[in-house]
């Protein structure tokens, strides 16, 4: 297994193209997608771009699962585009960024990623070198959070941890541990671990007491450790469904693929040597249910709806008892702000926030996106999003009220201003990794033939999170389709498995407890 190196900086061929095989599959071959979120359209382009007759079946009125946009519509009567909450385009997300580059998704630097804190003053880390070691070494030459005094007391065997990440042994190392009992394991100040490793730690959706500390320390090595990208991000130049999802649906439609939205699958059956997948707007009426008949299914459904169709279909036993295991992250709160001023000129794009109760970032979307920017423009107004992860308001409300007070703290500005509009919402879809999860959640292939699984919960061959894995088993998850009929697989690449100190003894430094 390659090792993450300094001077590595070109990603990595993970699986090759094999141009001897063709390109092409069969005459006839078809496919059912599941799911038309990041992991099932990604799936969906890369089997319609070689010849298979591909059916997506979504539930949703609109593409993109979590990463999905729908219309609004202002009090002044102008309509907006809103999306499921903001995400970060990590510039090694090479499979992601390789389906997007099919339609030219337009995607602008966000410059800075600030962590921001009322205890301690803000920490950029958007100006680092890129690759490791060396943004390591930055971090510590500049970071006031990681001088003698915050880190005097630190674990070298599990601060060296973090450098050498190797799947299997860091699962057997730290599945059983949680992410907060790895980070109070480290011995660092509350600075530290609030301003540099809480932070992150919150983003994957988790409460730290419910992320397994492998997967904790699998992320660092991928988005921080052992990726030559570096940790800047882009996000598009426009809204979700103008700069992704409309030309993915035109460009897949093109390719003869066929999009039916508002569908909601309800069951899977064998017939013959394929699947039948039985589906309709409304499951409880036979009157209106339809099926589609194909040799391949991919299920791209978040783990609930994964869940829910194999208890419905026993056609998977070791499939479903995965699914079943599978647990859902805590609520996550997302709220669009539509304010009647500005904030300081100053503030970053986006904003990692720390150390409060609730609010977990912040995003100035008219400073983002070309149409919050034309409507702030037009009205001298902001429009702010704020996330909460691992939620623990009762209501979206609720989680509104308490960012609001959070943010006022933190950006005095915003406590006087007057909310024109806002969109707030509440739900629990995203996946959890909790302690002892390891090698227990369902790969792409599964003990059906012809039914793959694809997904950001699903264990993947090669490293990846958030948005690059749902990209990344999609593709795994056509490829196997395209095996399965002798046409060559679609190239993925991305970053080394194992980190810089992989196979060295590091764990013979760890305090003993």
């Amino acid at each position: 297994m390659p090792r993450t190196l300094p001077w590595r900086r070109a990603p990595l061929v993970l699986v090759p193209g094999r141009p001897h095989l063709p390109r092409r599959v069969p005459e006839g071959t078809r496919a059912v997608v599941v799911g038309g979120g990041i992991a099932g359209i990604s799936a969906a382009v890369v089997l319609a771009e070689r010849g298979a007759r591909v059916t997506v079946l979504e539930a949703a009125e609109f593409l993109g699962g979590r990463l999905g946009a729908w219309s609004h519509t202002l009090p002044d009567g102008s309509a907006q585009v809103v999306e499921h909450g903001f995400h970060a385009f990590f510039r090694h997300y090479d499979t992601w960024r390789a389906i997007l580059a099919r339609v030219g998704t337009p995607l602008r630097p966000v410059v800075g990623y600030p962590v921001i804190s009322r205890r301690w003053p803000a920490e950029d880390l958007g100006s680092l070198p890129a690759a490791p070691p060396l943004n390591l070494l930055a971090l510590f030459a500049r970071s006031p959070s990681l001088r003698l005094r915050e880190i005097a007391g630190a674990d070298a065997g599990l601060g060296l941890a973090l450098l050498a990440h190797s799947p299997a042994d860091t699962a057997a190392r730290f599945d059983d541990l949680s992410a907060a009992e790895f980070l109070r394991g480290l011995g660092v100040s509350d600075r530290a671990r609030e301003m540099l490793f809480e932070a992150f730690a919150r983003s994957f959706f988790c409460d730290q007491s419910g992320l397994s500390a492998a997967e904790l320390v699998a992320m660092f090595h991928y988005y921080f450790l052992g990726n030559p990208a570096g940790i800047g991000f882009d996000a598009p130049a426009e809204d979700h469904r103008t700069a992704i999802w409309d030309p993915l649906a035109g460009y897949l439609r093109e390719r003869g693929a066929d999009l039916r939205l508002g569908v909601r699958v309800d069951g899977l059956e064998r017939v013959g040597s394929g699947w039948r997948v039985r589906s309709g707007s409304e499951p409880e009426s036979e009157s209106e249910s339809e099926t589609v008949d194909a040799e391949h299914v991919v299920l791209a459904l978040d783990p609930g709806g994964l869940r829910t169709l194999l208890a419905r279909s026993p056609v998977a036993p070791d499939l479903a008892r995965r699914a079943a295991a599978l647990q859902l992250a805590p609520p996550f709160a997302v709220t669009r702000l539509w304010l009647d001023r500005p904030v300081r000129p100053d503030r970053a794009v986006f904003s990692a926030v720390s150390g409060e109760p609730t609010l977990d970032s912040v995003t100035i979307y008219s400073r983002l996106e070309g149409e919050s920017a034309r409507w702030a423009a037009r009205t001298g107004g902001e429009i702010l999003e704020l996330h909460s992860y691992a939620c623990t308001a009762p209501t979206a409300g609720e989680a509104t009220r308490r960012m609001r007070a959070e943010l006022a703290a933190l950006w005095p500005e915003t406590a006087q201003a007057q909310v024109v509009d806002l969109v707030e919402r509440s739900e629990a879809t995203a996946p959890a990794f909790p302690p002892g999860s390891a090698g227990t959640r369902p790969g792409v292939r599964t003990d059906a033939p012809g039914i793959r699984v694809a997904g950001d919960y699903v264990e993947c061959p090669h490293p990846s999170g958030l948005m690059e894995r749902a990209a990344m088993t999609g593709v795994l998850a056509a490829n196997d389709v395209l095996g399965a009929v002798g046409a060559a697989p679609e190239e993925i690449r991305g970053i080394a498995e194992r980190g810089l100190l992989a196979g060295l003894p590091v764990h013979r430094l760890q305090r003993r407890r």
